[in-house]
Parts: structure tokens; C-alpha cells; sequence
């Protein structure tokens, strides 16, 4: 897992050592194990929210784990062209390369470490595939695809943009430099993420090494979501044991703790986990498909306006990549 990576860690700043006397380290509540599935043209993928009320979820919708897959010549696949609306779509690439066209002339290509931020607000056509030169060669394949809730008020804005390479994102350390942490929106410990985010939300990918533990300040009135990525290790005070492919539900409080098992598989011998809070909207969710709207009525008004051709037209050609960056639409 290269993502974001240093030669040294120890030179990056340091979350603050927590005082143990007031501190009150979130607890689990749930752990739930994604099921594996199919998703666009054929790629495999892990369901992490499957099974999570939505109300524990709260500002979040759904979170896809793309790959890990080593494909062989030709096997590399994407999505065909779909439409969004209502939601934010954060596209995270720890290996591999991915384009992403839309259909309001943005496009651009992302790879290790970077994210592609789109608020798709009032509507667009999208498309998401790997570059022809992967698909001839073949090659390693693993990302992440979060959908982050629109309040009402911003669910029919301009659609838009961000293109976050992987170096923008804030790095700093445990206080023993047993872990990585890239911090991509948010904030942690006052290091700022690049992400601009409608909803005050946090996210955070985090590697920790065998053996290491670490405690981390979280804004007591944000959720606390971890997605294991790869690896083993414990969670929460009472060290709850998870593994790749879990997602961890934490209870209320202002600190999380986890921390890597000593013994690790030979293929993730770290703990990679995905951190993810925000502070929750509490509306109504009409979720269908591509479109997270409020109502029923603005879910039918989406289709409508998907088949009327409103939220755009596929372009009669793939929009060329030159330095990476979406125009903005």
C-alpha cells in the first residue's frame, strides 16, 4: 500500500501525548464485516456499510473498498457512464491509476495517494475507467469510494471539482512514530487536510505498525468510522479485535484508540485502517440508486430529469489528460 508515504517519520509533527485522567476514549458498538460484491463493469469490491442503520452512518451514505486485485493483461475495468445527484463522491487511490470524465467537460487522472473529490449537488453524468495503458498491462488495483450526504440546502448546487494529490494531504505522526497518518479533509490535532467539504467532516488514512498504538483526538460532536483496510489489530479501550475488511462503530467520546497486532500476514504487514467523521445533517434520506435526495418526490423529480436529458449529455468524445487537474465545470 504506497499511497502516501515518508523515508522518515519521525521528522513530521506529533499528535499531542492525551492526558489518561480526561480523556474518554470513544467505545465500539459495532463491528460489521463487508460483503464482498460487483460493481460497474465487473470490479470486485467490499460493501463496508452493508448492515449499518444509516443514523449511525449520518453525514455519510456508502462506502465501497475497490480491489485490492493484481488484474492480468486486459482485465483492468471501470464503470460505464451514470448519473449523480444529491451527494458527494470521494474517490481515494492507494494503488493503481484511475481517469474520471463528466459530463460537464471536467476530467482528469488520479493515482497513489490522490482524491478525487466531486460534489455532484444538482445533477451530472459521470464515467470512472482505467487508463488504456493499464488496461494492456495489467497491474495493481486498490481504492476507495466514499459518498458523503448534501444538506438540503446544498443538494442542487453547481456541481464541482477537487483534485487532491496525494502530497497536499497533512502528515504527522504518533507521538512514538509507530504510525502514519495523511489526514485528506478535516482536521486532526489542528493539522488541516486539503479537502474543502460542505458538511464539517473529517477523513483520514492511517497506518500503523505491528505493535504500535495509537490514541487520537476526535471532535466529540463528530461520528467515529474505521474501516480496516488491511492488517490486524484492536480497537477501543476494551480492544475489540478486527480485521481487513471490517468497518468499527464507536460510541460517543473525544479520543480513539487502536492499535496493530505484533504479528502480521506476510501480504499487509501493517494495520492501513480509513478513518471517517463528520458531524451529523439528521434529515431525511431518500437513497435510490445514484441520486441521495430528501424526499420521494425529489427522487422521482432526479429520474425525470436523468431521462429528460437535464443532467447532461455523454460527450462524443474522452476528455485528453495532460497534468491530471479537472477543469472546473
Amino acid at each position: 500500500m504506497p499511497a502516501v508515504t515518508v523515508q522518515d517519520v519521525l521528522v513530521l509533527p506529533r499528535l499531542p501525548q492525551l492526558d489518561q485522567t480526561t480523556t474518554h476514549y470513544r467505545p465500539v458498538t459495532r463491528v460489521t464485516t463487508a460483503p464482498s460484491g460487483y460493481e460497474g463493469e465487473g470490479f470486485p469490491v467490499r460493501r463496508a456499510f452493508a448492515g449499518v442503520p444509516m443514523r449511525e452512518l449520518d453525514p455519510f451514505i456508502h462506502l465501497d473498498q475497490m480491489g485490492e486485485v493484481d488484474y492480468a493483461p486486459g482485465e483492468p475495468k471501470g464503470t460505464a457512464w451514470h448519473p449523480h445527484r444529491g451527494f458527494e463522491t470521494v474517490t481515494y487511490i492507494i494503488d493503481g491509476i484511475f481517469d474520471h470524465q463528466d459530463s460537464h467537460g471536467g476530467g482528469g487522472t488520479i493515482t497513489n495517494g490522490d482524491t478525487q473529490w466531486m460534489t455532484a449537488g444538482s445533477g451530472l453524468l459521470h464515467i470512472e475507467a482505467p487508463p488504456e495503458h493499464l488496461v494492456m498491462s495489467g497491474g495493481l488495483f486498490h481504492g476507495l469510494q466514499l459518498w458523503v450526504n448534501l444538506p438540503r440546502v446544498a443538494k442542487m448546487s453547481p456541481p464541482r471539482y477537487q483534485d487532491i494529490r496525494g502530497k497536499e494531504s497533512a502528515l504527522l505522526t504518533s507521538p512514538d512514530g509507530g504510525a502514519l497518518i495523511r489526514v485528506i479533509a478535516g482536521e486532526i490535532a489542528g493539522h488541516r487536510g486539503p479537502g474543502s467539504t460542505h458538511t464539517p467532516i473529517t477523513i483520514s488514512h492511517v497506518t500503523v505498525q505491528p505493535g504500535a498504538e495509537v490514541e487520537l483526538p476526535w471532535r466529540p460532536d463528530f461520528n467515529a468510522l474505521l474501516y480496516v483496510l488491511g492488517g490486524r489489530g484492536t480497537v477501543g479501550p476494551d480492544r475489540r479485535p478486527v480485521h481487513t475488511g471490517q468497518l468499527v462503530v464507536h460510541g460517543p467520546g473525544d479520543a480513539l484508540r487502536f492499535a496493530a497486532d505484533r504479528q502480521q500476514d506476510s501480504h499487509t504487514p501493517q494495520l492501513d485502517l480509513y478513518l471517517m467523521g463528520g458531524e451529523p445533517i439528521r434529515e431525511p434520506v431518500a437513497h435510490y440508486g445514484p441520486f441521495v435526495m430528501n424526499t420521494r418526490d425529489e427522487l422521482i423529480k432526479a429520474f425525470e430529469d436523468y431521462q429528460a436529458g437535464r443532467l447532461g449529455v455523454v460527450p462524443a468524445a474522452r476528455v485528453p489528460h495532460t497534468d491530471g487537474r479537472s477543469p472546473r465545470p
